[in-house]
């Protein structure tokens, strides 16, 4: 970074003030929170991870240093959930994500699934990848796919699951063209994510703090013999 973007060290100074009074704030609303999912306590939290960020930030342009603690971004954590008590309805959002490892393998599947079907004589879709994928998912459920995947010249990438309640099931083609529009974060009853970054965060411990974690396991199962 050059020298006339760099932060001055007011606005540093300034960035960890503000860190501070939201530091002071979040403690408050915990003090009074009104129970578990109290939203003030949601949104001083938020508020203090932004602080922190922003301070961090400024901090590393201008001394080229970094803060000792790291809190979540909000997109990291549900907020609240607000939805029904009792929902009367339900939506599963998933998405998975996956690269093209091997597009001849996907372009060779593709075509014998052409050549098996006699509706699509002289159809040339699969000659090309995204034409291929097409013939793919329109012959295969995508659960048949995900545990199929490396036999289509596929790889898993990140994939997660919502499932958000509703007042009542909506009514038949309401929200076919736009699926995804409204997903409410405040009324996702539960989620479920997969990716690599928690098998490399697995991979980060080394074989004494697998030990130490397998020693601690271990304890209560000594203490009753």
């Amino acid at each position: 970074m050059s020298d006339a973007a760099q932060p001055t060290a007011a606005e540093v100074r300034a960035a960890a003030e503000a860190v501070k009074t939201a530091i002071d704030r979040h403690l408050a609303a915990v003090e009074s929170r009104s129970g578990e999912d109290d939203p003030a306590v949601y949104e001083a939290f938020n508020q203090l991870a932004a602080a922190a960020e922003t301070y961090d930030e400024l901090l590393y342009d201008r001394h080229d240093e970094v803060t000792p603690f790291e809190i979540p971004g909000a997109e990291e954590a549900l907020p609240p959930y607000t939805g029904p008590e009792e929902p009367h309805g339900l939506s599963v959002l998933i998405r998975r994500d996956y690269a093209v490892v091997e597009p001849q393998r996907l372009l060779a599947h593709a075509q014998r699934i052409e050549a098996a079907d006699d509706d699509d004589e002289g159809s040339e879709a699969s000659g090309t990848v995204h034409g291929a994928l097409g013939l793919l998912f329109g012959e295969y459920e995508p659960d048949e796919i995900a545990s199929r995947h490396k036999e289509f010249g596929l790889e898993e990438g990140d994939s997660t699951l919502w499932v958000t309640a509703s007042d009542e099931p909506a009514d038949p083609g309401e929200w076919l063209e736009a699926p995804f529009e409204q997903a409410d974060p405040q009324r996702v009853v539960c989620r479920f994510d997969v990716s690599a970054v928690f098998d490399d965060e697995e991979d980060d411990l080394d074989d004494e703090d697998l030990v130490d974690a397998l020693d601690e396991d271990l304890e209560p199962l000594d203490a009753e013999r």
